[in-house]
């Protein structure tokens, strides 16, 4: 008897642990990927239409109460941490919209804000599992430390134009490692983020790669190593063949909302 009650148990808990991992993975990451589809235009965001829809809600809500621990692949954990702070960011903005830049959300103006922490990155609105936390949480307390993965910067998206593309589904952990590479490949392809002087051998990287530079190494060479696959193929072939050559600038920063003009 005492055999049995324990199996029921067993069976119990896996049921509510698949129950959990379907209803979020299959069925409110589906309203986020239809939403994504229908208002991401290459990597731009139709903000205008978008705040109309009471979808993104509805995928908010369900990231609300999803407990993210019932989900046991690393990917599937990692795909979950991304699309919530992607879906997050397109919330405060829409809730706030129309605005011209992410930075208008700041308590104190940028630059104060960013020295008593009261940027829309500090402010707890975004809920998990019932619980009040931040994007700076989401990013910098686990996405960055827990699965170091530096290509996570090239999907993490802050309402800037700077920032790379949003991607035009959601992240998927059975699909994850190739998305995030060809989010890296998209993102270095665009000479508005990223542009190479060949002749001279100066990389111009966004400003992303100077922020985090961390995460990618701890010098020119190191960088341009862990980033060289995602290069076009003449650049990387040079900065392969000659890597001592090549030396890194950062390109400025633009702060204008990434909506669709």
């Amino acid at each position: 008897m005492k055999k049995f009650k324990i199996l029921l148990s067993v069976i119990f808990i896996i049921l509510i642990s698949v129950q959990n991992s379907y209803s979020q993975d299959s069925v409110s990451v589906k309203i986020y990927d239809n939403l994504l589809h229908k208002y991401i235009v290459n990597g731009l965001v139709d903000y205008e239409n978008l705040v109309k829809d009471k979808n993104l809600e509805k995928y908010i809500d369900a990231l609300s109460k999803f407990d993210p621990s019932t989900l046991t692949n690393k990917n599937d954990k990692l795909a979950f941490w991304i699309n919530a702070y992607n879906a997050y960011t397109l919330k405060i903005i829409v809730d706030n919209y129309p605005i011209s830049s992410i930075n208008d959300l700041h308590s104190g103006g940028r630059i104060i804000a960013h020295i008593l922490k009261t940027t829309v990155w500090d402010k707890d609105f975004v809920i998990i599992d019932n619980k009040k936390i931040t994007l700076n949480y989401i990013e910098h307390d686990i996405i960055r430390p827990k699965f170091k993965d530096p290509r996570i910067h090239f999907a993490l998206v802050c309402g800037a134009m700077s920032c790379p593309p949003l991607r035009n589904e959601a992240y998927i952990g059975d699909k994850l490692d190739e998305q995030l590479n060809d989010q890296g490949k998209t993102f270095f392809a665009d000479q508005s983020q990223n542009s190479f002087d060949g002749k001279n051998h100066i990389v111009y990287l966004s400003k992303i790669l100077d922020w985090y530079g961390d995460d990618f190494g701890d010098s020119d060479t190191q960088i341009l190593l862990r980033i060289k696959a995602f290069l076009p193929k003449k650049i990387a072939e040079s900065v392969n063949d000659n890597i001592i050559k090549w030396e890194i600038d950062f390109k400025s920063y633009d702060w204008n909302l990434n909506k669709i003009k």
